[in-house]
């Protein structure tokens, strides 16, 4: 069966979205995972499934590069938002999801983060303000779900963290039954924050969205910045705004790289 695909990216994370509201596409772990190899697939960061939904325009479904299906992307909704038409609602596992979008710049919703030990999930009790954990020399990381779990580290320069090395070391951890994705984020003011972001199933990525959200909401929540406040990220710059009992708000590029056929047989 052919299926037509569309290479999207956000600030460089880079996705495969399949339009399957007419035509079903079966997914699997194996087969989403050949069709992100940068080598004998098409590739990509993560691939995203489109399906009817019964309670919003459209149902996203998102597979890591690894094949694991994941709750939430802020990137790949922003792209999701741009490829139908601008304006969107999105039923999702990490829940309801809306965007604008004006030019190349998409405004995404979601939703309220969560801050509870179990909500992360951890494996036991804890205050996720400041854990009592560490890695090397990262340690008192916050934690909070976005619709996906994140564990944020407020440094002096992320740039010097090997994240490459440690990040697969934490998201990894016990401590984190479904995995985590891992930040490293520096405060330049109280306007601007500077991450890096290991993403669980992907590994280092020039850009990720719910990455940008959970920093943001951290740094709120802990009085270093004021909202809206932009994360730049290797691939550039988000712009998250977040008050106490509210949504998360995140603006920033979307961009369609190009539209092509595949043979879906071919990849298992």
């Amino acid at each position: 069966m052919m299926v037509r695909f569309h290479k999207m990216h956000g600030l460089g994370n880079d996705f495969v979205v399949i339009d399957a509201r007419e035509q079903p596409v079966e997914m699997t772990e194996a087969r989403a995972r050949a069709m992100a190899d940068r080598k004998t697939g098409i590739g990509c960061d993560q691939l995203v499934l489109l399906e009817p939904s019964t309670v919003a325009d459209v149902r996203m479904r998102i597979f890591n590069a690894d094949g694991g299906e994941v709750e939430a992307c802020g990137n790949a909704t922003r792209c999701v938002v741009s490829l139908l038409g601008g304006s969107a609602t999105i039923e999702s596992l990490g829940g309801m999801l809306g965007g604008t979008s004006a030019g190349d710049l998409v405004t995404v919703e979601l939703e309220a983060p969560r801050f509870d030990w179990d909500a992360i999930p951890l494996a036991y009790a804890m205050d996720t303000r400041s854990m009592p954990v560490g890695w090397e020399d990262l340690t008192a990381p916050m934690a909070v779900n976005v619709g996906n779990p994140h564990v944020i580290f407020f440094v002096r320069d992320a740039d010097a963290v090997e994240l490459d090395r440690i990040g697969p070391l934490i998201e990894t951890d016990p401590l984190f039954p479904a995995r985590v994705n891992v930040n490293v984020a520096t405060v330049d003011d109280r306007a601007n924050i500077r991450l890096r972001v290991w993403e669980r199933g992907v590994g280092l990525t020039d850009a990720c969205g719910t990455g940008a959200c959970a920093t943001a909401v951290s740094a709120i929540r802990a009085a270093l910045v004021d909202s809206p406040v932009t994360v730049t990220l290797p691939g550039g710059p988000l712009v998250i705004g977040w008050a106490p009992g509210e949504r998360i708000s995140m603006s920033g590029p979307a961009t369609h790289v190009f539209t092509a056929d595949a043979e879906l047989s071919s990849f298992g």
